[in-house]
């Protein structure tokens, strides 16, 4: 057993100042059982918890973390950045540098404008559909998270899902009306909701590979499906790649999977990691942006250089090493492979899904295509997992409903640890 001593009493010291203890709700360990472990430091593919214990981790900051933690070249980055100044609320030159490699890498995307988080991304550009259409209404799927917007939390995906709270108190009834909802890959249900509301559906957002159900993918033609629909209704189509965006491809998800949206939002890969997000598509919808347009958004963080300098040195490396993406989908074989044999020797038939350096495993033996699919897993099952799975120094997400993340920092030694480790906390866990 490790000795979690300082985090247990961390945790309830922060119960006395912060909600819950914590300052995002998947991070309570409600899903999972017990308390949440207080990080320190990481390095690599590495976290140190307060009392010195080391873990494999599978999350990587819930994704940006590609290269692994603490990367050289990002600290340098960082460090050149430092002496000018953390904040200038005024134009910097690495603004103009981060666009025009966002605008090389993304297929979609033609301007970008840079905000703060993936929240804040999804607002904006949720925002700018509305005011460039003229139209009220969206259309999300249900189990897709979007960050915490209050047109985004209905059905929503993520810790929402995990706590429970499909729905939050505080989003008015007009502000739900708006957000319709349908089943993810059910094309058949989009095309009901766009003709019951025919000329009043300003876009359609999805993540193109949910991960807040878990990790859940597209079948094939339902994306080119929407974006045939938006075509022809006059609709925007916004990708959300806050997770996807530099991971799955240095295109994303849009050009891994060959269908192109209107409009994309993006996160903390940015910023390798720090504080940071964008959205970014065609330069007519970007152009009706303030102060070049009628829509309004703005923030004084926005464009902060020190995120600028990091992101710049983590999509410059990406963009100019792709064999960082076939590193990605080798530890992923090897990784995804060894668990679906031991899963096989022991006689379980649970569902991994995974594509590129992105994976779930789901504890139910039916197949996972959307989110009631995802709820018919065993969570329970799942929390004993994953606390025998933290006790043997693999650290997962908190919750059945998360993707996982993997890095380019997993060693050899490193897959080998979580296979054994799988295989003992399964064997752990069935008796």
């Amino acid at each position: 057993m490790h000795n979690t001593t300082k985090s247990q009493q961390l945790f309830e010291k922060a119960k006395n100042f912060i909600p819950g203890g914590v300052n995002s709700p998947v991070r309570a360990f409600k899903a999972v059982g017990g308390n949440p472990l207080f990080i320190k430091s990481a390095k690599g593919a590495y976290l140190y918890d307060e009392d010195d214990n080391r873990y494999i981790e599978l999350i990587n900051s819930w994704g940006p973390m590609i290269l692994g933690h603490a990367h050289p070249l990002i600290e340098e980055a960082i460090k050149e950045a430092l002496p000018a100044s953390l904040s200038f609320g005024a134009p910097t030159t690495r603004e103009i540098e981060a666009a025009e490699l966002i605008i090389q890498m993304v297929p979609s995307i033609e301007k970008v404008r840079m905000v703060n988080s993936g929240t804040e991304a999804c607002m904006s550009a949720i925002r700018l559909a509305r005011g460039y259409t003229y139209r009220d209404k969206i259309i999300k799927f249900s189990g897709c998270y979007h960050g915490h917007g209050d047109s985004f939390l209905i059905a929503a995906g993520s810790g929402a899902l995990t706590l429970g709270i499909p729905d939050s108190p505080g989003i008015t009834k007009q502000t739900a009306q708006d957000t319709l909802i349908a089943p993810f890959n059910d094309l058949e249900a989009v095309e009901q909701l766009v003709h019951t509301h025919k000329g009043n559906v300003a876009a359609i957002i999805i993540e193109p590979v949910a991960g807040n159900m878990g990790l859940v993918t597209p079948q094939k033609g339902f994306l080119e499906g929407l974006r045939k629909i938006c075509d022809a209704e006059d609709i925007i189509l916004i990708f959300d790649e806050v997770m996807t965006g530099f991971r799955l491809a240095k295109g994303g998800a849009q050009e891994r999977l060959g269908v192109t949206p209107d409009l994309t939002t993006l996160g903390k890969i940015i910023g390798a990691g720090m504080p940071v997000g964008a959205y970014g598509g065609k330069k007519e919808l970007m152009d009706y942006v303030a102060p070049a347009g009628p829509v309004y958004q703005a923030g004084t963080l926005s464009g902060n250089p020190i995120a600028m300098a990091a992101g710049l040195a983590m999509l410059r490396h990406l963009n100019q090493h792709p064999e960082v993406y076939q590193k990605l989908e080798d530890i992923a074989q090897q990784l995804i492979q060894g668990m679906q044999q031991i899963n096989q020797k022991l006689g379980l038939s649970y569902t991994i899904n995974h594509i590129g350096s992105m994976y779930s495993l789901f504890f139910t033996a039916e197949e996972i295509y959307d989110f009631d699919s995802a709820r018919k897993s065993n969570t329970e099952l799942f929390g004993k997992y994953f606390r025998a799975m933290l006790e043997r120094g693999v650290y997962l997400a908190p919750s059945q409903f998360e993707s996982l993340f993997l890095s380019t920092a997993l060693s050899e030694a490193d897959i080998q640890h979580i296979l054994q480790a799988h295989e003992e906390s399964l064997k752990t866990i069935l008796g």
